[in-house]
């Protein structure tokens, strides 16, 4: 292997261009993405809510807990993902490809440890119709980005 291998060249000699980005450019491609993230919590939230709320107008209080729990399982290590994405847009440490895929294994981690207490502690009033609905609602909340063409 050459050392132009390592600089982003093939093995013909050819270097890749290096695109270098001026600080505006830098600070606005940081804008996009945090608004981004920003906008992908809250419409899971509000994809959550809705889930909670039509399941306590449907089937009462237990059915809303349930959907709560199902929204949450998902909603909460998800917004500690984007908290950590959003320190390393603007703090000095850079997020890794190795920081997403230990992110998205905490995340997916953790929403199978809360389904799995809530199936086996709430056995005499979980209500698994509800629960599944609010994990769905929060896990598709970027249709409500599409519906208001606001995806980042």
């Amino acid at each position: 292997m050459q050392d132009n291998d390592l600089a982003g060249g093939d093995l013909a000699g050819d270097m890749t261009p290096v695109v270098v980005l001026s600080d505006e450019e830098r600070i606005a491609m940081t804008r996009r993405a945090s608004s981004g993230i920003f906008r992908s919590l809250a419409a899971q939230a509000i994809m959550g809510c809705v889930a909670i709320l039509a399941s306590w107008l449907v089937a009462g209080t237990d059915a809303a807990v349930s959907a709560l729990i199902g929204a949450a399982a998902y909603f909460v290590p998800n917004a500690f993902f984007a908290l950590r994405l959003l320190v390393g847009l603007f703090g000095s440490s850079r997020a890794s490809p190795l920081t997403f895929f230990v992110g998205e294994a905490f995340k997916l981690g953790s929403a199978v440890l809360v389904l799995g207490l809530a199936a086996w502690l709430g056995r005499g009033w979980l209500v698994w119709p509800a629960m599944l609905l609010g994990l769905l609602c929060v896990l598709k909340g970027y249709v409500l980005l599409l519906l208001f063409r606001r995806l980042p």
